[in-house]
Order: structure tokens, then C-alpha cells, then sequence
């Protein structure tokens, strides 16, 4: 089953994660929930707790997507900060974001504890700092704004509980929370298989469609129709346009490094520019023995999917802050990246489709709080499946129209129909001949432009490089080994199977003809 990437997350490479088969027959159910992730999991999990039938389809394996590829913070300390939310959606929907995040912290610690679920569970402070030229007055009126929100126990300090490095002034965020994200989807997919949900894994979504009842239309020829279809995919993969104009997809960056055990506190991190860094500890368990090294992780360095290859670049610039400030490092022992979607009013889309459909939910437009807003979509989708009030609607609602924030649409999809200019040049190599093993490259083929990848045997693949989404060419991405589309983010295997949305079919297979091409 395939991951989202080549490279391997700490998680991934310590968790056992339950494998479920490809769904065999057509099928029926309350609500299908489509996607694997913290997402669609949480809110499975919910439903199924409420006493709905619910099946979760994903087309690779259990968080094989984004979640295993978070750093699993679980934070209220939100992404673009409170000044800017409450600027963007008043004081409201200031309060609606302390809130509902909040409510997703205790969520999951209830359900860690409820379902006795083994997964790092652990409650500890985060600290907002700063970088770049920010200025004290910064997080003064960051305080103001948190303190507004409802978050009355966030204060200034002097600096972060670190001996050997001194943060300067910072603001404490009291009982944020870390844990291993796919730990606690294995605790999740028991629970919901025991509460009578079926998942069902290597099992990919062809077609979703609306009606009484919605149906999901899969790969294998198979249809499931139910009540509602949950779409948790990281970026919907059934919406075509609306939802995609207004959020931007970026790649950021993770190294893990080893440090001696205990060497540094159990805290969570986060400066002030953007791109910001992000930094917690994951300790070794007992099983690693007395003498393993916890592991620092710290990521950044973000840039739009498939506008830049430099991921080597991207990695030494982090190893180099850490570095800087982390004096008891030893070996980087895991880099990976991960895909981010950005909404351009900051909040994240959860709720009915935009549009005409009555019966699909979307959940997406994460930022750097994936984890947390999958929790928050667990709890609001399940409320609005169920018809019961949830006052965060408002503030997710996915078919929202915030004005203040129109010059940053404008820059986003200028940005995107830049993109279009790739058609008119060459390409990234003359000839296939020049590809070599174990990379791909986009080659002109006379109107047409062919990714070309090259298996570590010398085989050649190629498909079309045109995005079945919205018709970008796509980019090869070294690290991940992957087709990225520089306009709305969608991922290809280098094979061209669909990883990532907006796309949902995957890249057309090209057969070059001698003298023709």
C-alpha cells in the first residue's frame, strides 16, 4: 500500500498500524467517510459512537497520508495567530477558534484515556516566540488577542523553560498536547471496527456524487451509497474549483534529529516569521533501551508544491538552525516533508460542500494545525450530521466569503494562472536519454510534455504531464519522488497514481513513437 512520499516519518517508522482489505462488494451505510486521516478517522470515530453505520474507504493504507507525515502538535496556539483571526472574522470568531480548539485538545485526551489508547499521550506547554525582526509588542498583542479569545492563561515570560538556550521573551500556552499520530488511529480503526464502522484500505474513490442517497463510486467498480459522504482528503478530491480558489497547497519540511535522553524538556515550540519553525521532543519508550536518544523534531521551510526541487537546500538550512540552538545534537535521523493546505482568511474549511450538494461535508484548508482541526472536524461534521447546533459553523463554514482577506485571493490565484506559462517552454531535460535512474524530469514531446521517470533498474515510465485536475504541468519533486502540480497541489506516484488531490484520476500513460515524437 502506498504512502503519500518516499521518505519515512518517525511515526511511520514506529508504529504498527492494523491493515484492512479493499472493499469486494457494493455496499450501503449511514455515512461514508472518505479518507483514513485524522480527519475522516475522528469523525468516524464519533458517528460510529452515536450509534451511525459508517464505512471509511482510503486508497492506501490507514494515515498513510498527511497524518503520518505531522509533526503532532495539539495545540490551541493557532496557526496565523489571534490578532490576525480576530481582524479576519471578529471577535466571534476569535472566541470560536480558542474554543473549538480547545474543545479538540480535551477531545482527544478523553478518548486516549476512554479507549486506553498507547500513543504518547502527553499534556505540556507550548511557546510562541520570536525570529526574524519581530518585536516584543508583537507577542504583547498577540497575548491581548489570545487573552480576548478566551484563553485567559496565556502570559508573557521572559523566556522558554531552556537552560542552554535562551529563546528571548515568549508566551506560554498552558496544557497543549503532543502524541503519535498513528498510534492513535490504530486505537482509533479498533474502536470503530468494534462499534460496528468497516474500513476498508487500498480501496480509491473514482467518483462521489451527491443525491438520495450520495454514493461513492471506488476503482474497483464497487459503490457505496449512504446517507452523507464525508470527504477527508486533505483537499476535497469532489470539489472541482470552489474550495481550491481559496486555499493554497505548500510543502514544509522535517528533520529528526538524536539527542541524548531527557536532554531537552518536553515542550512545544513555534516562532514568530513565515515561514515559522516548529519544534517538539518524541521521547524513546523503554522498549528502545536505557541508552536510545530521544528525538528532536523540527520543521519549516516551507514553499508551494511543485514551484521548487530543493529539498536538499531546505533540509541542511534546518539542520543548520538546529544547530544553532540545539548544542546537544547528534545525527539527523529522519527527513520528511509534508503537504499543507493554507486558506487564505486562516481558518480552515469544515462543513457541506459549496455549492448544491445537500448531502457531502468537507473537511480541509488544515494550515500548520492539522491534527487539532482534524479532532475540531470530527466533532462539528459529526454535530451537523446529526443536526445538532455546534455555534463553530459559522466560522468553518466552508461556503464562506471573507472580503478582508480578497488582495491575498487575488496574489494565490494570480500565482496559480502563472503557472499555465510552463506549457510554452521546454523542458526539464531534451531528451528521455538524459533521465537518469531513480528521477524523473518533464520532456517536451513536440506540443506535448511527457513526465519521464527512470526505476533504479533503468526502466522507463512516462505519462502525460498534464494534471488531471486543471491541467498544469506537473514537476518532479527528488525527495519525495513524486509528480507535483505547482497550481492546486495535486501528487502523483512516479508511476502517475493520484496520492494527493484535487485530482482524482491519475496521470494519462504516454507511449513516445520513433520519428513522431
Amino acid at each position: 500500500m502506498k504512502s503519500s512520499g518516499s521518505t519515512v516519518s518517525v511515526w511511520m517508522d514506529t508504529a504498527e498500524v492494523p491493515p484492512f482489505p479493499p472493499l469486494a462488494a457494493d455496499a450501503r451505510a449511514s455515512v461514508c467517510v472518505v479518507g483514513a486521516g485524522m480527519a475522516g478517522m475522528m469523525t468516524a470515530y464519533l458517528l460510529t459512537r452515536a450509534g451511525k453505520s459508517v464505512i471509511v474507504i482510503d486508497d492506501g493504507p490507514i494515515g498513510g497520508g498527511e497524518t503520518g507525515r505531522t509533526t503532532a502538535h495539539i495545540t490551541a496556539a493557532v496557526d496565523d495567530h489571534f490578532r490576525v483571526v480576530e481582524k479576519v472574522h471578529g471577535a466571534d470568531g476569535a472566541r470560536w477558534a480558542a474554543e473549538s480548539h480547545t474543545a479538540a485538545i480535551n477531545r482527544i485526551e478523553a478518548i486516549v484515556g476512554m479507549e486506553d489508547i498507547d500513543c504518547d499521550f502527553e499534556r505540556l506547554d507550548g511557546y510562541l516566540f520570536l525570529g526574524g525582526d519581530d518585536t516584543r509588542s508583537m507577542l504583547e498583542d498577540e497575548r491581548r488577542a489570545a487573552f480576548d479569545a478566551g484563553l485567559i492563561d496565556v502570559e508573557l515570560v521572559e523566556r522558554a523553560p531552556i537552560d542552554f538556550w535562551d529563546t528571548g521573551p515568549a508566551l506560554r500556552f498552558p496544557r497543549q498536547a503532543q502524541f503519535h499520530s498513528l498510534k492513535f488511529l490504530a486505537g482509533l480503526a479498533r474502536a470503530i471496527v468494534r462499534d460496528g464502522g468497516q474500513i476498508y484500505c487500498g480501496t480509491h474513490a473514482d467518483r462521489i456524487e451527491d443525491g438520495e442517497p450520495a454514493t461513492v463510486k471506488t476503482a474497483g467498480g464497487h459503490v457505496i451509497s449512504a446517507e452523507r459522504v464525508v470527504v477527508a482528503t486533505n483537499t476535497p478530491v469532489n470539489d472541482w474549483v470552489i474550495i481550491h480558489t481559496k486555499q493554497a497547497a505548500y510543502r514544509t519540511y522535517v528533520i529528526g534529529v538524536e539527542v541524548p535522553r531527557d536532554s531537552v524538556p518536553a515542550l512545544l515550540l513555534w516562532d514568530t516569521p513565515h515561514p515559522y519553525h516548529y519544534i517538539r521532543i518524541h521521547r524513546a519508550g523503554p522498549a528502545a533501551g536505557p541508552n536510545a536518544p530521544d528525538i528532536l523534531i523540527v520543521g519549516g521551510e516551507d514553499h508551494k508544491t511543485g514551484q521548487k526541487d530543493d529539498a536538499d537546500e531546505r533540509f541542511r538550512r534546518l539542520e543548520e538552525w538546529v544547530s544553532k540552538r540545539f548544542p546537544m545534537a547528534t545525527r539527523v535521523a529522519y527527513r520528511w516533508s509534508g503537504q499543507i493546505m493554507e486558506p487564505v482568511d486562516h481558518m480552515a474549511f469544515i462543513g457541506r460542500n459549496p455549492g448544491t450538494d445537500q448531502n457531502i461535508y468537507v473537511a480541509t484548508g488544515d494550515s500548520g494545525n492539522g491534527i487539532t482541526h482534524g479532532a475540531i472536524a470530527g466533532i462539528l461534521l459529526t454535530d451537523l450530521i446529526l443536526k445538532r447546533k455546534n455555534p463553530w459553523s459559522k466560522l468553518y463554514d466552508p461556503s464562506r466569503i471573507t472580503l478582508r482577506t480578497a488582495p491575498k485571493f487575488v496574489k494565490e490565484n494570480t500565482n496559480v494562472m502563472a503557472q499555465y506559462a510552463d506549457w510554452f517552454t521546454g523542458g526539464d531535460v531534451e531528451k528521455v536519454e538524459s533521465v537518469q535512474p531513480g528521477s524523473g524530469a518533464v520532456v517536451r514531446a513536440g506540443s506535448r510534455k511527457i513526465a519521464v521517470y527512470r526505476d533504479d533498474a533503468g526502466e522507463l515510465h512516462m505519462c502525460s504531464a498534464k494534471c488531471t485536475h486543471l491541467y498544469c504541468v506537473v514537476d518532479w519533486n527528488s525527495a519525495e519522488k513524486t509528480w507535483d502540480c505547482p497550481c492546486h497541489g495535486s501528487r502523483f506516484d512516479p508511476y502517475g497514481k493520484v496520492l494527493n488531490g484535487p485530482a482524482i484520476a491519475p496521470l494519462e500513460p504516454v507511449t513516445l513513437e520513433p520519428g513522431k515524437d
